[in-house]
């Protein structure tokens, strides 16, 4: 039987980070936001390379949940499926996957505005999906009856080893310290986009610590962080470490 695990966030939010982390396991498969073809055909969000990304994804609402849904690629154990819950606009949610195990992740607003600025416009809050995320958050500790897991990229960060154990404890795994490394370089599982999101990631080889001060911002950018900010810390409060 495949574990699913559905790990959602916003962008800008370490989720690539820990896609290759959960990748560094021998006995997981990872997804890289595979209804992010799907979201940019039904918006038309003019996002870096939004053709090249449509153009190489099954953009099928209904066909991508079926893939998701079912047996892990390779025949792991566990799969590991980056999600973003302001992507979902079509006729699927997160109600749709109660087979998978939920959980997500966040990160302060200020680091999120300031890293997501450097990559593309910044309209409004709603691109960052901080109100989208503690609905799914809600809803789906609603149908369950249990407080899905929520981690800080803060967290991660500051205690990666630690933070990462709670994490396989909650989802139900076996915790794998091979989850602290991995290779440089983009992965073969990386979506067309990492060309231009995914420079300092593809950098790494671990987790760096975070860092010390919360950057600085002002006129729009604090803007749209100040209305992220009760959504981030309602979450918070369920953070596992």
């Amino acid at each position: 039987m495949t574990v699913r695990i559905a790990m959602w966030s916003g962008p800008r939010n370490i989720s690539t980070a820990m896609m290759r982390s959960f990748g560094a396991r021998a006995d997981c498969a990872v997804s890289d936001e595979p209804f992010y073809g799907a979201f940019l055909a039904a918006t038309g969000e003019q996002h870096p390379l939004a053709a090249e990304t449509i153009a190489d994804m099954d953009c099928d609402w209904h066909s991508v949940l079926r893939r998701q849904s079912g047996e892990a690629p390779r025949g792991k154990p566990i799969w590991y499926q980056k999600h973003m819950p302001h992507h979902m606009v079509g006729p699927v949610s997160i109600a749709d996957m109660p087979d998978h195990r939920h959980a997500f992740l966040i990160r302060a607003p200020e680091r999120v505005v300031a890293s997501y600025r450097q990559k593309n416009e910044l309209r409004e809050p709603e691109m960052l999906g901080f109100a989208q995320m503690r609905a799914y958050f809600e809803a789906e500790a609603e149908r369950t009856g249990v407080t899905p897991p929520v981690v800080d990229s803060d967290d991660i960060l500051a205690d990666p080893a630690d933070t990462l154990e709670k994490l396989c404890g909650a989802l139900g795994i076996d915790w794998d310290p091979a989850m602290l490394s991995w290779t440089p370089g983009p992965h073969a599982e990386d979506g067309v986009w990492g060309a231009h999101w995914y420079d300092k990631v593809n950098a790494s080889t671990g987790f760096a610590p975070p860092p010390a001060e919360l950057p600085e911002l002002d006129g729009d950018y604090a803007r749209v962080a100040e209305a992220c900010r009760a959504d981030y810390e309602a979450l918070k409060r369920y953070a596992l470490c």
